[in-house]
């Protein structure tokens, strides 16, 4: 049977991905050749000790060096036109559980294993859309340094999903809005294969204007339908998609700069790390303490070069308040509490998903006082954790 699009067919214009941060090898081993380097007069012990720091930090600093590296290019039309399917798996990788999400009245029949950084909010969108729908899965937290959870993979960008096939094996789900569009199309359509349906979805590679080779996922804000009747193509469909791309090419852009505004503000957000990662739990005070302060320091500079990469001016608390009035009037112009009515629809997670990853920083209240994102936010967060399973 055909497998239609929802969507206007004739649209496949690739842009530039952001839909999960790569990790910047050469930038991430000059912290720990850092911190190493530093400990050569030391016994070996403490000079291992001192690596074992410098991995820490590099975790943490991953996530922001990344982010920088991964969006300083945009496209160009210079295609290569070379297509990649999606990767298949015989069994699972062989990774530590960290917890899992159970939802009893889960009947998706969905085994589904997320790899992420709690804090990414590419992530925070995948998240926020499988605990809306309701699905059971399990998550691993990526070592940002080491990466050795994503070693099977020839990506190493976060979130990636991998989701258990009828054949038994697991197809590989990357880039966040790829992910929720194979997912959501699924859920429409049940008798429909997760792995066939990922075949729609294939990256196609191409040279940014920076002269480097890279590539985006086509057709990741469409969904893939076999009924004919859910293909029509309505304007409800048009805005959801131009809402989902504004919240990876605009929205994803204003937080790094705004939660890392200032050094008291960096520092903050660190420590909003450390109480959402419990780090008190799983690292030594002093060891917390390196990780928050050296952090902090760490990304309130590289947030600078993310403002003067993204054009921002030095105001950049005006562009996420503008940005959030932006989003407010599109939903108010419907006179329903959400853009997608009466429930959100996948435009408003992936806006929610992108807002919750800086919901603790100093930018975000500044979002609640100066602008009317609150009230919406909340009834999606009381929409989305109402859905959710339990965490065992």
């Amino acid at each position: 049977m055909a497998t239609f699009r929802l969507g206007i067919v004739g649209h496949s214009a690739v842009r530039f991905s952001a839909g999960g941060f790569r990790l910047n090898r050469p930038q991430q081993s000059n912290v720990i050749r850092l911190m190493t380097t530093s400990a050569g007069k030391q016994t070996s012990g403490g000079t291992l000790r001192l690596a074992l720091k410098g991995m820490a930090v590099g975790a943490l600093l991953g996530t922001g060096w990344s982010g920088y590296n991964y969006f300083r290019g945009e496209p160009t039309d210079h295609m290569l036109h070379e297509k990649t399917e999606p990767t298949y798996l015989d069994r699972l990788p062989d990774v530590r559980i960290m917890r899992k999400v159970v939802n009893p009245k889960d009947d998706s029949g969905l085994e589904l294993v997320l790899f992420q950084f709690q804090t990414c909010p590419f992530c925070c969108k995948v998240r926020s859309f499988l605990d809306y729908s309701g699905l059971s899965y399990s998550v691993v937290e990526v070592d940002a340094v080491l990466r050795q959870d994503i070693k099977w993979s020839s990506t190493k960008k976060v979130p990636i999903v991998l989701a258990k096939t009828r054949s038994g094996k697991y197809v590989q789900l990357m880039d966040s809005s790829m992910i929720v569009s194979v997912l959501a199309s699924y859920l429409k359509d049940k008798s429909q294969d997760i792995g066939e349906l990922a075949k729609y979805y294939p990256s196609i590679s191409f040279v940014n204007e920076s002269g480097r080779k890279t590539s985006d996922i086509m057709n990741k804000y469409f969904l893939m339908l076999q009924d004919s009747k859910q293909h029509k193509a309505n304007d409800a469909q048009d805005e959801e998609r131009k809402w989902r791309s504004w919240a990876d090419d605009h929205l994803v852009h204003l937080i790094s700069p705004n939660v890392y505004r200032t050094k008291d503000e960096a520092l903050e957000t660190f420590e909003w790390f450390s109480d959402v990662g419990e780090w008190d739990v799983h690292f030594p005070k002093w060891e917390r303490d390196m990780m928050v302060y050296v952090g902090a320091m760490a990304m309130w500079a590289i947030s600078k070069r993310l403002k003067k990469r993204h054009q921002l001016s030095d105001d950049v608390r005006s562009h996420i308040y503008d940005a959030c009035d932006k989003w407010i009037a599109a939903v108010e112009k419907h006179k329903t509490p959400f853009l997608g009515g009466k429930v959100p629809n996948l435009a408003d997670l992936a806006v929610f998903g992108v807002l919750n990853s800086m919901e603790g920083c100093q930018a975000f209240k500044d979002c609640l006082e100066n602008t009317k994102i609150g009230g919406w936010f909340y009834a999606m967060r009381k929409e989305v954790m109402s859905n959710r399973g339990h965490v065992a």
